[in-house]
C-alpha cells in the first residue's frame, strides 16, 4: 500500500521545500517551494545559474542544513523531521559526500582515508566491497600513498571510494570536478557514472559545467530557487541550450 505512494524507485524527494535566509526586508529566498524526485540507481545532475539554489537544495536533501518549510525524504525517512542526532546518524549511515575540496586527511594513506567512515562508525570494512571499489576506481597501486603523493584526480577518486565504502543510499557530489584539470575531471565523472551503472549506486551531483552534467542520466535545472526544467539523457549541447533558455527567460522578466 505504502509503495504505491512512495515508489521504491525514488531515492530522494522534496515537496514544497523552501529555505529563507535572514528575515524582513533582508530575507533571501534561496529555495522557493521545490518539488522534485531523484530516481534510485540513477546519476542526476543539478544545474542552474549562480544563486539559483542548487547547493542549497543539495544541503537540505542531504541533511547538512535545515529547511524553513516543506519536506524532504531519503527513501521513507523524512529528513526535514529529524532532530540533530537523527540527522547526524542519517549522514553517517545512509549518505555519502564528495566535495570540490577533496577533504582527505593528509596524514592518512589512501586506504585509511577510504575506510575512515567505517572506523568512525565502529564497523569493519566488507573486504569484497572494498576490493570492488578499489578495482573499479583504479586505486590498487595507490593505497599506501598519502594524499600529497597523489594527483588531484587520484585524490578525488579516493574521496569517491570513501563516499561509497559505507554503501550509502545516496552519494551527493558538490562540484566534484571543480578543482581538477579536464583529464582528471573526465576520469572522476566516468567513475561516478560507473558507480551508478555497475555498482548500483545513486548519485546526485551539483555542477555548473555542461560537459560534467552530460555524464548524468538526467539534469534538473534550477532558477531563482525553483525547478525550471528537466533534461533526460543530456548532452553538453542540450544542457547549454537549457541554460540559455533560463537566461533568456530571466532577461524577459
Amino acid at each position: 500500500m505504502d509503495s504505491q505512494h512512495h515508489p521504491a524507485a525514488t531515492a530522494v524527494r522534496a515537496r514544497a521545500l523552501t529555505k529563507v535566509y535572514g528575515s524582513g526586508e533582508a530575507a533571501v529566498r534561496a529555495l522557493d517551494g521545490v518539488d522534485v524526485d531523484f530516481a534510485a540507481g540513477a546519476f542526476t545532475a543539478i544545474m542552474g545559474p549562480s544563486g539559483s539554489g542548487k547547493s542549497t537544495l543539495m544541503h537540505l536533501l542531504a541533511g547538512l542544513d535545515s529547511a524553513t518549510s516543506g519536506q524532504a525524504w531519503l527513501g521513507d525517512t523524512e529528513v526535514t523531521g529529524l532532530d540533530d542526532a537523527g540527522m547526524t546518524l542519517l549522514r553517517r549511515e545512509r549518505v555519502g559526500f564528495v566535495f570540490q575540496a577533496f577533504n582527505l586527511l593528509p596524514m592518512f594513506t589512501a586506504a585509511q582515508n577510504i575506510t575512515l567512515p567505517l572506523e568512525l562508525a565502529g564497523r569493519a570494512p566488507d573486504p569484497a566491497w572494498l576490493g570492488t571499489l578499489v578495482a573499479t576506481l583504479g586505486l590498487a597501486d595507490r593505497l599506501t600513498h598519502r594524499p600529497g603523493e597523489l594527483s588531484g584526480g587520484q585524490q578525488q577518486r579516493v574521496a569517491i571510494a570513501r563516499a561509497l565504502v559505507t554503501r550509502p543510499d545516496v552519494v551527493f557530489a558538490d562540484e566534484p570536478t571543480g578543482n581538477l584539470d579536464s583529464r582528471g575531471g573526465a576520469q572522476v565523472l566516468s567513475f561516478l557514472r560507473t558507480s551508478v551503472r555497475e555498482l548500483g549506486r545513486t548519485v546526485v551531483m551539483v555542477t555548473h559545467d555542461p560537459s560534467a552534467a552530460a555524464y548524468a542520466d538526467r539534469v534538473v535545472l534550477l532558477a531563482d530557487g525553483r525547478v525550471a526544467g528537466d533534461i533526460v539523457d543530456p548532452t553538453p549541447e542540450s544542457v547549454l541550450a537549457g541554460l540559455d533558455a533560463l537566461r533568456t527567460l530571466d532577461e524577459v522578466h
